[in-house]
């Protein structure tokens, strides 16, 4: 039955708690029994009455893990003490019809193709959220100009908004992944022993195809025993991949509220500690979870891999890891996303913080700009570049405001006048299209998350 990897009192909202639970599994496994059932009465393989009888008792609730767990002592095979459970509750004619047709795996992969289902239906919408709401973010922002940086260093003017436009996208593009992936991972599999439907013969794909439309998911094309496992490492490699995109929201965050930069702060509750030895620190420990947790569901697409590669039909050696990654993967992602989305809706933003920012290299976060001017009255790349630098070099070993600097030497003295270079130091001038692209992204948000809302 399902393991769950993960402290359920600390990590994991009550739903996707309850999707890796021992009883829902159960649950699961036995609605693909009577979906099983019922879709072979259908076509007259077995008794219409047979049929009934054994969807209504596999979906009644009435069987329990705890039931099957004693079967399980005896027989030490999880699956036949399902069976065995159900056949307890059925009459003696409907007994043989149970489980037929069906091996183990079809119960377990399916199953695990419903939980994969049902996780999604989750993260989903909570996905699309966290891209509303860093859309938001990105037009409040919009106009504050902020030092872009690059290797951990002063590069040059961007919006503020720009940040949030960059993540609201990349959740956008998780949305689109997700609705891209489902036909490929939540796979129907009732095929048997060696994927040739061999009790079921030529019915088994009508059977097949059935059992998956009652349980909305898609009929698996061709399997060997087991439904391929590149399947499941892309379901893995998905949630990986969301989780690497909050966890880069989260190093950014990390990152501005360090004490030197200081542009945004996660929320600090009255009453909140931020360290037990030292009363005046606010941590950014939420985001630093994040990141932890990341690093956690990263680990398991390496597992997801190893498993594709099975002997033959196929072998036990993915089995017992995959009751710990599954669950791993989409409890965490689902945790990740609940932290983020409260660290981003209640983020402190310290606007004068970020303009005072711009200031602190005195002006040279303006080279750019200041080399492009010269370029326009036709000195050369590379001779500007060289004079744009000089200057820059000499006032920061001076302390020297740049401004001053080059209105003092005769490289830009004789090309920009003084009203000319003053017009450079603006830095509401130098948000390029930022406007434009954060607009754009907007508008690709609200269409991408509209089903959500």
């Amino acid at each position: 039955m399902a393991i769950l990897p993960i402290d359920s009192g600390r990590y994991g909202t009550k739903e996707m708690l309850i999707i890796f639970s021992e009883q829902k599994k159960v649950d699961y496994q036995l609605e693909i029994e009577g979906a099983a059932a019922i879709s072979q009465s259908e076509i007259g393989m077995i008794s219409k009455s047979v049929g009934k009888e054994i969807f209504k008792i596999a979906v009644s609730g009435k069987i329990s893990a705890k039931r099957i767990k004693q079967l399980e002592v005896k027989s030490d095979h999880d699956t036949a003490a399902l069976v065995e459970s159900l056949s307890e509750k059925c009459s003696k004619n409907a007994r043989p019809w149970i489980h037929y047709g069906l091996t183990s795996n079809d119960l377990v992969d399916t199953s695990n193709s419903m939980q994969m289902r049902d996780a999604l239906q989750i993260i989903e919408p909570k996905v699309a959220k966290m891209a509303s709401i860093l859309a938001k973010k990105a037009i409040k922002y919009e106009k504050i100009p902020a030092v872009g940086r690059t290797h951990g260093q002063h590069a040059s003017i961007i919006s503020f908004g720009l940040k949030f436009a960059n993540w609201a996208a990349e959740m956008v593009k998780h949305v689109e992944r997700i609705e891209e992936i489902k036909k490929r991972i939540l796979i129907c599999k009732t095929l048997g022993v060696v994927g040739t439907g061999s009790l079921m013969g030529a019915k088994s794909l009508e059977v097949q195809k059935r059992v998956a439309k009652r349980l909305k998911l898609f009929p698996a094309e061709v399997t060997t025993q087991v439904i391929p496992r590149e399947r499941y490492a892309e379901y893995v490699f998905e949630l990986a991949l969301i989780g690497a995109t909050l966890e880069k929201i989260a190093i950014e965050i990390r990152n501005l509220q360090r004490t030197e930069i200081a542009e945004v702060a996660e929320q600090f509750k009255k009453g909140q500690m931020g360290s037990s030895a030292v009363p005046v620190k606010r941590n950014p420990i939420k985001s630093e979870r994040v990141s932890s947790l990341s690093k956690l569901v990263r680990s398991q697409v390496a597992v997801s891999f190893e498993n594709i590669p099975l002997w033959h039909e196929r072998d036990l050696s993915n089995s017992a890891n995959e009751r710990f990654v599954i669950p791993t993967v989409s409890i965490l992602v689902d945790e990740m996303l609940e932290t983020m989305t409260r660290i981003v809706s209640n983020l402190m933003v310290n606007e004068k913080r970020i303009v005072d920012n711009l200031y602190i290299t005195k002006g040279q976060i303006f080279a750019e700009f200041v080399l492009e001017a010269l370029i326009k009255k036709g000195i050369p790349r590379f001779v500007a570049y060289k004079d744009v630098q000089r200057v820059a070099f000499e006032a920061n070993d001076k302390g020297m405001q740049y401004i001053d600097a080059i209105k003092k030497d005769k490289a830009f003295s004789s090309k920009l006048t003084d009203k000319e270079i003053d017009s450079i130091f603006s830095p509401e001038k130098h948000l390029g299209a930022s406007s434009a692209i954060i607009k754009n992204v907007e508008k690709s948000v609200q269409n991408t998350i509209r089903k959500f809302i």
